[in-house]
């Protein structure tokens, strides 16, 4: 069963064989093509696409986020804007961050944002492992003590990245909870046009927003 409760729905027709390719070396940043082959699979929505399923979700303006039983929502404001820097949901096997970002029509933004996040990770001494997940290219990456998992789904003019991160011993357990969060996610682009890679404006619910204000008039 997922987080949710219930069990994702398997088209007929649509499984593929899983483990067909080895995946690169970590000093391979030229990524299969297998990676890059997504399942066919039902999630994260788009707006015009989501379906009315009852499950729990907080409405942050351009993605709707579920929040699984047990987990909480933690928001991380910037101090130098005193605006929202991130969303995340804090999960017992770790803390998942889902932003969405404008994206061609064309699509494959998500890959671009790969190669670069993977150059990244390793100039900051991470250990990075590319694999494949039911949307496509995945990463693994170690940096210190936690363990990182990066998903990305590319959408009509939107491109999804969720985060997991959270300790070693949680690392097998973390990629599913990632997955079933992304999964159920519903994005809410706009029609406004932006330049690509520019992030979707987060927007609090208004009861957070009152319990962020009360809380920093006790702090001043």
């Amino acid at each position: 069963m997922g987080i949710f409760g219930r069990k994702r729905r398997a088209e007929a027709g649509d499984e593929r064989p899983r483990g067909r390719h080895a995946a690169p070396d970590d000093g391979d940043d030229d990524f299969d093509d297998a990676y890059l082959d997504p399942e066919v699979t039902s999630g994260p929505y788009d707006i015009a696409d989501a379906p009315e399923d009852g499950i729990p979700r907080i409405d942050l303006g351009s993605v709707r986020v579920p929040v699984p039983e047990g987990a909480q929502v933690q928001v991380e404001m910037d101090q130098a804007s005193g605006g929202v820097r991130a969303v995340h949901v804090v999960t017992p096997v770790g803390q998942v961050t889902v932003s969405g970002y404008a994206a061609p029509k064309s699509g494959g933004l998500w890959t671009e944002v790969c190669g670069e996040l993977t150059e990244q990770l390793r100039t900051d001494g991470a250990k990075v492992q590319p694999g494949r997940g039911e949307w496509g290219l995945e990463l693994s990456a170690i940096v210190g003590e936690v363990a990182l998992r990066f998903i990305g789904v590319d959408g009509p003019r939107w491109m999804l990245r969720g985060v997991i991160a959270g300790p070693q011993s949680q690392a097998a357990a973390a990629p599913d909870v990632l997955r079933e969060i992304v999964r159920h996610t519903i994005v809410v682009r706009g029609d406004s046009p932006m330049p690509v890679r520019t992030p979707l404006t987060i927007e609090l619910p208004e009861a957070v927003q009152q319990h962020i204000a009360a809380q920093q008039q006790q702090g001043g």
